[in-house]
Protein backbone atom coordinates (compact mmCIF):
# COMPACT_ATOMS: atom_id res chain seq x y z
CA UNK A 1 0.00 0.00 0.00
CA UNK A 2 2.73 2.14 0.53
CA UNK A 3 4.16 1.64 -2.26
CA UNK A 4 1.27 2.20 -4.37
CA UNK A 5 0.00 5.40 -2.33
CA UNK A 6 4.05 7.35 -3.30
CA UNK A 7 3.11 6.51 -6.75
CA UNK A 8 -0.63 6.89 -7.67
CA UNK A 9 -3.98 8.57 -5.90
CA UNK A 10 -5.00 6.44 -3.58
CA UNK A 11 -8.39 5.95 -5.26
CA UNK A 12 -6.21 4.47 -8.06
CA UNK A 13 -4.48 2.00 -5.62
CA UNK A 14 -7.75 0.74 -4.46
CA UNK A 15 -8.55 -0.17 -8.17
CA UNK A 16 -4.96 -1.75 -8.85
CA UNK A 17 -5.28 -3.45 -5.60
CA UNK A 18 -8.90 -5.21 -6.67
CA UNK A 19 -8.10 -5.63 -10.77
CA UNK A 20 -4.63 -7.34 -10.01
CA UNK A 21 -4.20 -8.63 -7.35
CA UNK A 22 -8.22 -9.22 -6.36
CA UNK A 23 -8.23 -7.61 -3.30
CA UNK A 24 -10.84 -5.10 -1.79
CA UNK A 25 -8.76 -2.17 0.05
CA UNK A 26 -10.46 1.10 0.47
CA UNK A 27 -8.75 4.11 -1.25
CA UNK A 28 -9.25 5.21 2.77
CA UNK A 29 -7.42 2.29 3.68
CA UNK A 30 -4.36 3.19 1.16
CA UNK A 31 -4.41 6.90 2.75
CA UNK A 32 -4.10 5.32 6.55
CA UNK A 33 -1.55 2.78 6.10
CA UNK A 34 0.70 4.82 3.82
CA UNK A 35 0.37 8.01 5.93
CA UNK A 36 1.28 6.17 8.60
CA UNK A 37 4.16 5.17 7.76
CA UNK A 38 5.15 8.09 6.76
CA UNK A 39 5.18 9.62 9.57
CA UNK A 40 7.39 6.83 10.93
CA UNK A 41 9.75 8.07 8.13
CA UNK A 42 9.39 11.22 9.96
CA UNK A 43 10.40 10.38 13.36
CA UNK A 44 13.25 9.01 11.74
CA UNK A 45 14.34 12.66 10.53
CA UNK A 46 13.45 13.78 14.36
CA UNK A 47 15.88 10.32 15.57
CA UNK A 48 18.67 11.89 12.87
CA UNK A 49 18.59 15.13 14.23
CA UNK A 50 18.51 15.18 18.50
CA UNK A 51 20.95 12.20 18.32
CA UNK A 52 23.29 13.31 15.46
CA UNK A 53 22.87 9.99 13.54
CA UNK A 54 23.30 10.04 9.62
CA UNK A 55 21.74 8.63 7.09
CA UNK A 56 23.38 6.26 4.57
CA UNK A 57 26.10 6.96 2.77
CA UNK A 58 26.06 7.69 -0.64
CA UNK A 59 29.80 9.04 -1.46
CA UNK A 60 33.95 8.90 0.46
CA UNK A 61 33.13 11.42 2.76
CA UNK A 62 36.62 12.64 2.84
CA UNK A 63 37.78 12.40 -1.18
CA UNK A 64 34.21 12.45 -3.23
CA UNK A 65 32.81 15.93 -4.68
CA UNK A 66 29.24 15.91 -3.69
CA UNK A 67 26.36 18.23 -4.85
CA UNK A 68 24.09 20.43 -2.32
CA UNK A 69 21.40 21.22 -4.04
CA UNK A 70 18.01 23.49 -2.36
CA UNK A 71 14.98 25.08 -3.62
CA UNK A 72 11.57 25.52 -3.38
CA UNK A 73 8.19 25.19 -4.97
CA UNK A 74 4.53 25.95 -3.83
CA UNK A 75 1.87 23.30 -3.55
CA UNK A 76 -1.55 23.89 -2.22
CA UNK A 77 -2.79 22.57 1.26
CA UNK A 78 -6.27 23.10 2.57
CA UNK A 79 -5.65 24.42 5.82
CA UNK A 80 -3.24 27.45 4.39
CA UNK A 81 -3.49 27.50 0.54
CA UNK A 82 -0.67 27.63 -1.38
CA UNK A 83 2.75 26.58 0.75
CA UNK A 84 6.21 25.95 0.21
CA UNK A 85 7.55 22.81 -0.06
CA UNK A 86 11.44 22.94 0.24
CA UNK A 87 13.66 19.95 -1.60
CA UNK A 88 17.38 19.13 -0.97
CA UNK A 89 19.24 16.56 -3.41
CA UNK A 90 22.72 15.80 -2.65
CA UNK A 91 24.55 13.21 -4.86
CA UNK A 92 27.92 12.85 -5.96
CA UNK A 93 29.52 13.93 -8.97
CA UNK A 94 30.48 10.49 -9.42
CA UNK A 95 27.24 9.21 -10.04
CA UNK A 96 26.39 11.85 -12.82
CA UNK A 97 27.40 9.42 -15.78
CA UNK A 98 26.97 10.22 -19.47
CA UNK A 99 23.94 8.02 -21.11
CA UNK A 100 23.61 9.71 -24.46
CA UNK A 101 25.94 12.26 -26.51
CA UNK A 102 24.07 15.06 -25.29
CA UNK A 103 22.66 13.62 -21.68
CA UNK A 104 23.97 12.99 -18.53
CA UNK A 105 21.97 11.41 -15.58
CA UNK A 106 22.70 10.96 -11.87
CA UNK A 107 22.30 7.46 -11.08
CA UNK A 108 21.98 7.82 -7.25
CA UNK A 109 20.25 11.04 -4.89
CA UNK A 110 19.04 11.97 -1.84
CA UNK A 111 16.09 13.54 -1.54
CA UNK A 112 14.98 15.80 1.83
CA UNK A 113 11.19 17.29 1.27
CA UNK A 114 9.72 19.83 3.98
CA UNK A 115 6.37 21.53 3.57
CA UNK A 116 7.15 24.27 5.77
CA UNK A 117 9.66 27.09 6.83
CA UNK A 118 13.43 26.77 5.90
CA UNK A 119 14.90 26.85 9.12
CA UNK A 120 12.76 23.65 9.58
CA UNK A 121 13.74 21.75 6.60
CA UNK A 122 17.66 22.98 7.26
CA UNK A 123 17.87 21.21 10.43
CA UNK A 124 16.29 17.79 8.52
CA UNK A 125 18.78 18.39 5.58
CA UNK A 126 22.21 19.03 7.43
CA UNK A 127 21.87 15.48 8.77
CA UNK A 128 22.49 14.38 4.66
CA UNK A 129 25.25 16.99 3.97
CA UNK A 130 26.80 17.33 7.24
CA UNK A 131 29.81 14.81 7.30
CA UNK A 132 30.94 15.29 3.64
CA UNK A 133 34.07 17.34 3.10
CA UNK A 134 34.44 18.61 -0.13
CA UNK A 135 30.83 20.42 -1.14
CA UNK A 136 29.63 22.66 -3.87
CA UNK A 137 26.13 24.33 -3.58
CA UNK A 138 24.64 25.23 -6.58
CA UNK A 139 21.31 27.64 -6.44
CA UNK A 140 19.10 30.10 -7.83
CA UNK A 141 20.27 33.28 -6.00
CA UNK A 142 17.55 32.32 -2.93
CA UNK A 143 19.16 34.63 -0.05
CA UNK A 144 18.18 32.33 2.54
CA UNK A 145 20.54 29.18 0.93
CA UNK A 146 23.44 31.11 0.49
CA UNK A 147 23.16 32.62 4.25
CA UNK A 148 22.77 29.16 5.18
CA UNK A 149 25.72 27.82 3.52
CA UNK A 150 27.86 30.56 4.54
CA UNK A 151 26.85 30.56 8.04
CA UNK A 152 27.13 26.63 8.63
CA UNK A 153 29.81 25.61 6.00
CA UNK A 154 31.83 28.47 5.10
CA UNK A 155 34.17 26.19 2.97
CA UNK A 156 31.43 25.02 1.03
CA UNK A 157 31.98 26.14 -2.81
CA UNK A 158 28.78 28.19 -3.69
CA UNK A 159 27.43 28.63 -7.47
CA UNK A 160 25.27 30.76 -8.83
CA UNK A 161 23.02 29.04 -11.31
CA UNK A 162 24.55 30.10 -14.79
CA UNK A 163 21.23 29.54 -16.61
CA UNK A 164 19.33 31.90 -13.75
CA UNK A 165 22.04 34.84 -14.15
CA UNK A 166 21.51 34.26 -18.24
CA UNK A 167 17.49 33.82 -17.66
CA UNK A 168 17.56 37.58 -15.87
CA UNK A 169 19.87 39.30 -18.32
CA UNK A 170 17.55 38.31 -21.39
CA UNK A 171 14.83 39.55 -19.30
CA UNK A 172 16.50 42.85 -19.31
CA UNK A 173 17.97 42.95 -22.89
CA UNK A 174 13.93 42.26 -24.12
CA UNK A 175 13.04 45.35 -22.33
CA UNK A 176 16.44 47.35 -23.75
CA UNK A 177 17.14 46.15 -26.60
CA UNK A 178 14.00 46.21 -29.22
CA UNK A 179 15.59 44.75 -32.18
CA UNK A 180 15.67 40.39 -31.90
CA UNK A 181 18.82 40.42 -34.24
CA UNK A 182 20.54 43.07 -32.00
CA UNK A 183 19.67 41.68 -28.73
CA UNK A 184 21.28 38.36 -29.98
CA UNK A 185 24.43 39.64 -30.54
CA UNK A 186 24.23 41.70 -27.42
CA UNK A 187 23.20 38.28 -25.43
CA UNK A 188 25.71 36.10 -27.17
CA UNK A 189 28.67 38.54 -26.30
CA UNK A 190 27.63 38.89 -22.60
CA UNK A 191 27.36 35.56 -22.50
CA UNK A 192 30.59 34.25 -23.63
CA UNK A 193 32.05 37.23 -20.78
CA UNK A 194 30.17 35.47 -18.44
CA UNK A 195 32.05 32.17 -19.14
CA UNK A 196 34.92 33.91 -19.21
CA UNK A 197 35.10 34.63 -15.04
CA UNK A 198 33.97 38.56 -16.80
CA UNK A 199 30.69 38.67 -15.09
CA UNK A 200 32.15 41.73 -13.75
CA UNK A 201 32.67 43.61 -16.36
CA UNK A 202 29.09 42.49 -17.68
CA UNK A 203 27.78 44.01 -14.06
CA UNK A 204 29.83 47.64 -15.28
CA UNK A 205 28.12 47.35 -18.63
CA UNK A 206 24.50 46.92 -17.11
CA UNK A 207 25.68 49.70 -14.43
CA UNK A 208 26.22 52.31 -17.08
CA UNK A 209 23.39 52.26 -19.33
CA UNK A 210 19.91 53.61 -18.37
CA UNK A 211 16.55 51.83 -18.97
CA UNK A 212 14.85 53.09 -22.10
CA UNK A 213 11.72 52.31 -20.48
CA UNK A 214 10.27 52.52 -16.96
CA UNK A 215 9.49 48.62 -17.04
CA UNK A 216 13.59 48.44 -18.81
CA UNK A 217 14.83 50.40 -15.83
CA UNK A 218 13.08 47.90 -13.30
CA UNK A 219 14.76 45.24 -15.22
CA UNK A 220 17.85 46.58 -15.18
CA UNK A 221 17.91 47.72 -11.43
CA UNK A 222 16.84 44.00 -10.84
CA UNK A 223 19.90 42.43 -12.62
CA UNK A 224 22.26 44.74 -11.43
CA UNK A 225 21.30 43.90 -7.97
CA UNK A 226 21.58 40.29 -8.55
CA UNK A 227 24.88 40.66 -9.98
CA UNK A 228 26.30 42.43 -7.31
CA UNK A 229 25.61 40.52 -4.41
CA UNK A 230 26.64 36.93 -6.58
CA UNK A 231 29.66 38.32 -8.32
CA UNK A 232 31.97 35.84 -5.89
CA UNK A 233 29.80 33.25 -7.22
CA UNK A 234 29.75 33.69 -10.59
CA UNK A 235 33.42 32.42 -11.65
CA UNK A 236 32.17 30.24 -14.14
CA UNK A 237 35.28 29.45 -15.60
CA UNK A 238 37.24 28.86 -12.96
CA UNK A 239 34.16 25.95 -11.81
CA UNK A 240 33.96 24.39 -15.21
CA UNK A 241 37.63 24.13 -15.83
CA UNK A 242 37.70 22.55 -11.42
CA UNK A 243 34.90 20.12 -13.55
CA UNK A 244 32.12 21.18 -11.44
CA UNK A 245 28.58 21.64 -12.64
CA UNK A 246 27.16 25.21 -13.01
CA UNK A 247 23.61 24.60 -13.17
CA UNK A 248 21.33 23.78 -10.92
CA UNK A 249 18.91 21.70 -13.67
CA UNK A 250 18.91 18.71 -10.78
CA UNK A 251 17.26 20.56 -8.14
CA UNK A 252 14.69 21.16 -10.51
CA UNK A 253 14.28 17.73 -12.17
CA UNK A 254 13.64 16.83 -8.22
CA UNK A 255 10.59 18.96 -7.59
CA UNK A 256 9.07 17.80 -11.04
CA UNK A 257 10.00 13.82 -9.96
CA UNK A 258 9.81 13.94 -6.46
CA UNK A 259 6.96 16.50 -5.69
CA UNK A 260 4.71 17.28 -8.63
CA UNK A 261 4.24 13.89 -10.22
CA UNK A 262 2.84 12.63 -7.41
CA UNK A 263 1.12 15.60 -4.97
CA UNK A 264 0.09 18.53 -7.70
CA UNK A 265 -1.90 16.12 -9.75
CA UNK A 266 -5.15 18.43 -10.83
CA UNK A 267 -7.78 19.12 -8.33
CA UNK A 268 -5.42 17.62 -5.40
CA UNK A 269 -6.17 19.60 -1.77
CA UNK A 270 -3.83 18.20 0.71
CA UNK A 271 -3.52 18.65 4.58
CA UNK A 272 0.10 20.07 5.88
CA UNK A 273 0.77 16.91 7.69
CA UNK A 274 -0.81 14.08 4.62
CA UNK A 275 1.44 15.71 2.22
CA UNK A 276 4.09 15.63 4.37
CA UNK A 277 4.22 11.72 5.25
CA UNK A 278 3.63 10.88 1.42
CA UNK A 279 6.25 12.84 0.33
CA UNK A 280 8.31 11.64 3.11
CA UNK A 281 7.48 7.98 1.25
CA UNK A 282 8.22 9.52 -2.04
CA UNK A 283 11.74 10.83 -1.05
CA UNK A 284 12.76 7.54 -0.08
CA UNK A 285 11.56 5.85 -3.12
CA UNK A 286 13.63 8.08 -5.31
CA UNK A 287 16.09 7.95 -2.80
CA UNK A 288 17.13 3.78 -3.36
CA UNK A 289 16.13 4.17 0.14
CA UNK A 290 12.70 1.67 0.08
CA UNK A 291 14.21 -1.31 1.78
CA UNK A 292 14.52 0.87 4.71
CA UNK A 293 10.77 1.28 4.66
CA UNK A 294 9.96 -2.26 4.05
CA UNK A 295 12.15 -2.48 7.73
CA UNK A 296 10.06 0.52 9.30
CA UNK A 297 7.40 -1.84 8.49
CA UNK A 298 8.24 -5.33 9.68
CA UNK A 299 9.29 -3.15 13.26
CA UNK A 300 5.98 -1.92 13.64
CA UNK A 301 3.89 -5.16 12.44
Amino acid sequence: MCLVAQSQVFADGEELFLKMMGISVSAKQVQRVSECYGEHIEADHIRYIETGDSPPSIADKKKDTVYVMVDGSMLFTREEGWKEIKVGRVFSGKDCVKVQEKRNEIVQSQYVCHLGEHREFLKKFECYVEDYKQKVCIADGAIWIWNWAEDTYPQMIQILDYYHAVEKLSNYAKEQIPGTEQRKKWMDKQEKLLLNNEAATVLKTIQKQKGHTLSAEKQRNALVSYYENNLKRMQYKTFREAGYMIGSGPIESAHRNVVQQRLKLSGQQWSIQGAQQIVNLRAFKKSNRWEEVVEIIKMAA
